[in-house]
Parts: C-alpha cells; structure tokens; sequence
C-alpha cells in the first residue's frame, strides 16, 4: 500500500479544539490549475478547553498564500494536511486565509472537485473536501459558506441561495450550518427542468433539475419523484424545505447513487433521466426511491448530522427507513416489504455472514469509504423499523418531533437517538442498542407444542453467532410478529408482535378452539435466519391462507428453497406439492400482478449457496446453476398450459404508466414470458422484442432469449441501436454478463471489454461489466477460477485511478470461505496478489486484507 494504514477508534473522539464560525470561498475555475481562496474565522471551542495546534486536512493542494490575521505565515504542507503550532495562533477569534491550487481535469478518483465531460463537479462525502481546500474536514465541524465562482461557463452552483450573479461570476450563501461533506459546486454547459413548489407555510420553492442540453425531455419522471417527496415530508414528517431553491444535478461520472449536498444534490444520471424508451420499471423505482432518499436527508443528514463517521448509520439507516416509508404509500408496501427483504438478504446477510461483517455502528475503520456498506443502510434501515415496531406509531411519531426539535443544527450520536425514544416512551433500551454494537445476523430457532386442550406454546432461541472481533455476544431484543390461523386459514389470534430478549424464551397461548398454524416472523419485522421445521403440506396451506403478504410469499419461498436444495443435495425432482401451489397463485387474478411475479421468481443462485452452506453442505456453482435451470423448466411446462392466456389478460391499452399498477403488470407479463421462452424456444421473446415499445419489455424480452442461449441478433440490434445513449449501453452490456452461460462468461467479459464503448474509467460503464462478473454465481466462480483472475486483475488496473470503485466491487470476494478448497485457494491467491500490488491503495488494501483474514 501506498502507506502505512491508520486504524481510527470511536472510543478515541475528541471535539475538534476551534469553531469555525463563517468559510468564504472563490474558486477560479481553470481544467487543470483551479484557485481556491478560502477564509475561515476561527473560535476557541468551549467543549475543548486549553491551547490547542490548529491542525487542518489537505491532500493533493498546492499551497500558494496562507495568512492569519492578514499576516503572512511560512507552513509547509505534508501528505495530509497542515499545522499551525499553538504558539503561533492568537487567543480568541481569528481570521485565516488560504490560495490552493488543484488539477480537476487530473482527479480521477472523482473525489473533491473533478470533471465530467466538460461539467465541472464535486463530490465531497466522506473526506473529499480535503482534495479541494485546506479543512478542518469532520462532520463535527459545521459552518455557514458563502461561495463565489468565477468562469464563462454559463451555469455556476452551489449550495443554498443565490445572492448575486454577473458575466463571469455567481454567488451563493447557505445560511445553515453544514459540515464540509455537504459542500458542492458544479459548472458547466446545462439546461435546467423547472418546476415551483409552495411550501405547508406557503413559501414558494424554485425547483430544478440541471441536465446535459438534449436531455430535458427526460427529467419529468425525477420531478415529479421530487415534488411527491416534498409533499410526503410534510405530511408524514412535519418537514418543510427551508431554503429558496432546490437544485438537482445529473452527471455521467460519479462514484454513488446520489449525493444531498444542501440544496444541491448531485446525482448519477441514470437516476435522474428516464423515458418510456430508454428506462425500465425498475430504473423508474429507483429514480422514484433515491430522488426521495437525497430529498429527505435534508432533515435526517443535513439539519441534523453526524457526530463522527462511525455514527454514519444514523442520518443513512433512518433515511433509508423513511425513503422505504415513502415508496410503500406510492406504490405497494407488500411488495415493497418483499423487495427490501430480497435485497437486504442478498447483500446484508451476506456482509454479516463473512470476514466483512461488522456492527451497524462499527468501532474502527482504517478507511471510511469501505463503511458505505448494506450493514449501514439496509440493516440501519432494518433496526429503526424494529423500534418503530416496538413502541407503536404514536410514539415513533412524538419521538422524532423530539428529535428533530432536540438536535436541529447538531451533529447527533446513536446514544442521542436512543434517548428521545426512552424520553418519549420510558422505555430502557439498553438491550436493543445491542443492534447497533454487535455484528451478525440472529439465528432464531422455533419449537411448537400444542397441548390438545387449547393451550398452545412458542419457544425461541436466539443465536448471535461470532464475527470478526466479536466472538461472544449478549442475547438481542427481539421482536418478533405472530399471527395464528385456524385449519380452514381464518384468523385465529391476529397479529402480536413478542418480544424476544432471553437467549430461550416461551410464550403461551390459551383457549385455543383448535390447534393452530403460527405465522412467524410476519412483515420480516427483524432481521434474522428464522429456523421453524415445517412441512410442505404447512407451507403450502400459509402461501394460500396467509394473510400476511410477506409471510404468504415467505412460503412460496421457503417451498422452493427445500426443494431446490434437495435437488442439488439428494438428487429430487420437481414434485406437485411447489408446481401446484405456485400455479394457483400465478393464476390468482385476485392478488397483485407485482405479488405474482415476485412469487414466480426462483431463489438465486447466490441465495441459495449461503442457504447450503448454513446448512453445512458445501456449494457446488456448476451443480446449483443446472438444479436451477431444471427447476425453472419443470415450472414452465406445469404452467405451459395456462400462460399463453395470461398474457393478453396483463397487457396495458394505451401510453406508457410508470405507475405501480402497470408496472406489476408488465412484471407479471415478463415473468411468464421467462417461462414460455424455455417451452417455446424462444419464439415469443422474439415476437415480444421486436414489437417492444418501451425499454422495460424490450430489455426484459432480450433477457428471456439470453437466458435460454438465443437471441445474438437482438443483441446486436439493440446495440446498433443504443449506441448514443450512454445509460441504456450500460445495460446492453450488463445484460449479456448476467446472462451469459458460464463456461462462456469469461469469454465474453474479454471480448466486451475490448469493445470500443467501454470506457472502464467510468464508474457506470466498469460496473456494468466488471461489476456484473458475480452476479453471475456459476460464471464467476467457474472452476477454472477464470472468474477471480479476470476481476482482480480489472481491479489492479482500476485501484490508481479510482480506489473507491475498486475496492467496492471487491466485495465479490466476501463469502469465498463457503466454497470447496480448490476455489478457496484460488480466491486466496487473488487476494494475496492484490496486496502484493506495489502502490495498492488503502481503500482496495483494507478490503482485501480484512477478506483474507489472515
């Protein structure tokens, strides 16, 4: 590595020694020698009394002037930042002054200020301001910036008002106090979508998304996300937007979804930007949910942030809680509650199951970067449902008023958080911090007894298994939802949420008429490994009785899952007990055409090797992927005979909706076009490609044929055809990765990315491609190891010019002690080769060090 990694500890915080009391900024925008004029007024700060060196940070500056109260002083700069001794520094208030000089055009890594075809930008969250001034840069540290920009492009932002404007020049001032990870500047050649927004006060709020000229057609969709979310705020929040205007930007380069930079946010364009034509159901989903997700932080983030990184869940699970909230009321929380689970399953309990785990408040890092992971967003997410659950909506609702009228303008801890909720309800909840302290998923074991004479008892165990660092942990406070159902499938008992805190635990039921089938774990309402043996015959009677949605798809699930399991372990066939139910609900016209589809989907192939290998069998890929294969045709000729029916019942008269309702029809139609395509060779996906007139059903038809070995000429078509349209090339090469056969992935990998279009110094294009790799769980993990060596040897070339993407997709390394010893051996060579990279960054450093473990 390029130097020696620095662990950093929670438990050795300080307050930074000074306030900074006002930042005044100028940038004289140059491509590759960029001014940056800063003057920061400085205070003692009370919470750290004594003398104090004034230490800032600063990387990859090129210090001109530095003056402290106008006098200059001669500080040479090392790596990291530069310090004025306190001998040096007057008592009380002072003034200090600083010329930088940085290489935008040079900054590939797209943190700090860089540029994107053209489009000045920055990206500042975690430690990125650094790369633009000399900083006190911690979230702790808040301010009011007063900015300048000076340049003939036409278009100069920053974050908060506009004050003054000239040929040349703009200013802006954000009158609330921010940390310097919120700052923000663009500049560039851009045309703006507008729209007004009158607050619940009645203030009126300009509103505009900036876009590459050509592409204003395509903002409609983002805008109206943006107004709902507003809107939504409001109404289930009581927050109202509080500066003057609000301004989106879309560019081609950046290294996240989106960021919330005070009232600029600044987005991927493939979440801003979307037509019938060029974005699918699901890119609108996303647009809808991240729109609202950036949106929202202005509250749960900006007005109220975080103390320091390791309390980064705070202001990211709780928007995530409140961008799922949001999603659930504009299009289906039954589908949305099943999506959020698939995801969190995918990518959380993964993370939790191997040497990445770590607590969704960690204890150290050695670079923060690396902690933007599933655990502190999806699990974040998770644990502010589960105290939602625990004390009630009323409480929730009164407890966030308190918080936000408590911390506004603070830089807010988890032990804040916790203690508006034991203020507000007077409940001690010392044991459910344990879901921010201590890694890993809970195992939780159910046992039945049924007494014959209307008693009938529910015992858990609960098992928090170790993770790195953590080898012994307390029991968790749990709390888990039971329904109870009668043998006709009526409601027994309703739903009760138990709450779980001792390692074994029972609870009683009395009076009961009949023995009953439990429904356990309703609405996933924590996020465990539920063990409950249970029969085919139960699970098939709660995927038809079950009233709650969640748990009638978990049955569904559960029922493919043993089989396919027994498929790849016992050689079993396809029997009728999982054909048949899930026949009926496919043809179910009573239930959400979303519902259906999800139902249909089968476990994938990741899935269902972290389900074997819990389980204690060592995962074959090659043996799961043709298990898989032969379930799926077992499927489509069980329904062969009813789907050609099904899909003029779904098709949708008239323009293109991105509404929930036609989305899940469209679903529904590509669910079974999956299924005809393996009876029909593929005939019907052709027809359905060819007469496609929007991007959903067109790359959802192009799949089916890749998915069954066909359809080279749509994917040339479809290139020929995408060609100008960088987001929608993005998923032509992402669409022949995952569905490439596997013996071929490596294959085709090569050949795709000596193509022309890729450009592998783009985040977008880099994931498309080396980023797909292990999506393709047969493919990546071939035995031929081909899979590991291509990806590693992408990351080497890409860790010099942006580690963050590098040591993001080196993720796909996470669970490589699940595999038999050859392909272990394999990973671990890779890994090894990696460290062994002269000039290794610490972002692809650390991840490939806490994965090898040794």
């Amino acid at each position: 590595m390029t130097d020696q990694p620095r662990t950093i500890y929670l438990a050795d915080y300080q307050p930074y020694p000074f306030r900074v009391e006002a930042v005044d900024l100028t940038f004289r925008l140059a491509p590759s020698a960029t001014r940056v004029l800063a003057r920061l007024r400085f205070a003692p700060n009370p919470d750290r009394p004594g003398r104090h060196d004034l230490r800032l940070d600063g990387e990859n500056l090129r210090l001109i002037a530095l003056a402290l109260d106008g006098r200059q002083v001669d500080v040479t700069p090392d790596s990291t930042g530069l310090t004025i001794p306190a001998d040096h520094l007057p008592e009380g208030v002072f003034t200090l002054e600083t010329e930088v000089e940085i290489n935008p055009e040079a900054n590939t890594a797209l943190e700090g200020l860089y540029m994107s075809r053209g489009l000045y930008c920055t990206q500042c969250e975690a430690e990125g301001f650094r790369k633009i001034t000399f900083y006190p840069d911690r979230p702790d540290v808040m301010s009011v910036f007063r900015v300048r920009i000076e340049s003939d492009l036409p278009v100069l932002l920053s974050n908060g008002n506009p004050v003054g404007a000239g040929p040349g020049w703009a200013e802006w001032n954000d009158p609330w106090p921010k940390p310097a990870y919120l700052f923000a500047v663009v500049a560039g050649d851009l045309a703006a979508f507008s729209a007004d927004f009158v607050t619940m006060s009645g203030r009126k709020v300009a509103l505009n998304i900036y876009v590459r000229p050509g592409d204003e057609d395509r903002c409609a969709y983002a805008m109206d996300a943006l107004i709902r979310s507003m809107r939504w705020d409001e109404q289930v929040y009581g927050r109202e937007y509080d500066l003057d205007v609000f301004n989106i930007v879309a560019v081609d380069d950046f290294n996240m979804g989106a960021m919330e930079n005070k009232g600029l946010n600044i987005f991927n364009s493939r979440l801003v930007l979307a037509s019938p034509a060029t974005a699918t159901d699901d890119d609108y989903g996303r647009i809808e949910a991240v729109i609202a997700h950036e949106y929202f932080h202005n509250w749960t983030g900006n007005r109220i942030t975080c103390r320091d990184w390791f309390q980064l869940c705070l202001k990211e699970g709780l928007t995530v809680f409140r961008d799922q909230q949001f999603t659930g009321d504009m299009r289906s929380h039954a589908v949305k509650r099943i999506e959020d689970v698939l995801m969190l399953r995918a990518r959380q309990f993964r993370e939790d199951g191997g040497p990445l785990a770590h607590a969704v408040r960690p204890d150290s890092f050695i670079e923060i970067n690396n902690f933007y992971t599933a655990t502190i967003y999806e699990k974040g997410a998770e644990v502010i449902g589960m105290l939602k659950r625990l004390v009630g909506d009323a409480d929730y609702d009164r407890a966030l008023a308190l918080y936000f009228d408590r911390h506004d303008g603070d830089a807010a801890t988890i032990e804040d958080w916790l203690q508006v909720f034991e203020d507000t309800t007077g409940r001690d909840l010392s044991q459910f911090k344990r879901w921010y302290t201590q890694a890993g998923t809970p195992r939780v074991s159910v046992a039945e007894h049924w007494d014959g004479a209307g008693r009938f008892t529910l015992t858990f165990e609960q098992h928090n298994p170790a993770t790195p660092g953590q080898r012994a942990k307390d029991p968790k406070m749990l709390p888990i939802a039971v329904g109870l159902l009668n043998p006709n499938g009526d409601e027994m008992v309703p739903t009760t949420v138990l709450e779980v805190t001792e390692a074994r635990q029972s609870f009683t039921y009395d009076g009961l008429a009949s023995k009953p089938v439990p429904s356990i774990l309703r609405g996933f309402s924590a996020p465990v490994v539920l063990d409950h043996p249970t029969s085919p015959e139960v699970r098939a009677f709660l995927l038809a009785h079950d009233t709650d949605p969640f748990n009638k798809w978990e049955a569904g699930r559960a029922l493919a899952k043993d089989l396919l399991s027994q498929m790849v372990t016992a050689g079993a066939q396809p029997g009728p007990d999982w054909l048949d139910a899930l026949a009926r609900v496919a043809f179910d016209d009573q239930l959400d055409p979303a519902f259906r589809a999800l139902a249909l989907r089968l476990p994938g192939e990741d899935d269902m090797a972290q389900t074997l290998a819990a389980a204690g069998h060592v995962p074959d890929p090659a043996v799961l992927h043709a298990a898989r294969r032969r379930m799926a045709q077992a499927l489509a000729e069980r329904l062969a005979p009813g789907l050609p029916g099904l899909m003029p019942k779904l098709a949708e008269p008239g323009p293109f909706s991105p509404e929930a309702r036609a989305a899940g029809r469209r679903a529904l139609r590509l669910a079974a076009l999956s299924l005809i395509s393996r009876t029909d060779g593929g005939r019907a996906a052709e027809a359905a490609f060819a007469a496609a007139d929007n991007m959903t059903e067109e790359l959802g038809a192009l799949a089916c044929l890749l998915d069954i070995g066909r359809g080279q000429s749509e994917v040339a078509a479809f290139g020929r055809r995408w060609a100008h349209d960088r987001n929608v090339t993005d998923k032509w090469f992402a669409v022949q990765i995952a569905h490439a056969a596997p013996d071929a992935l490596a294959g085709l990998t090569d050949t795709l990315t000596r193509h022309p279009d890729f450009d592998w110094k783009t985040p977008n294009r880099f994931r498309a491609v080396i980023g797909s790799l292990s999506g393709n769980h047969a493919g990546f993990h071939h035995a031929s190891g081909s899979g590991y060596r291509l990806l590693v040897d992408w990351l080497i070339r890409l860790d010099p010019v942006n580690p963050q993407t590098a040591a993001r997709m080196s993720t796909a390394f996470e669970v490589w002690h699940r595999y038999d010893a050859a392909r272990q051996g394999m990973v671990r060579a890779e890994l090894q080769r990696i460290l062994a990279t002269p000039g290794l960054s610490r972002d692809l450093g650390e991840m490939a060090a806490r994965m090898l473990g040794d």
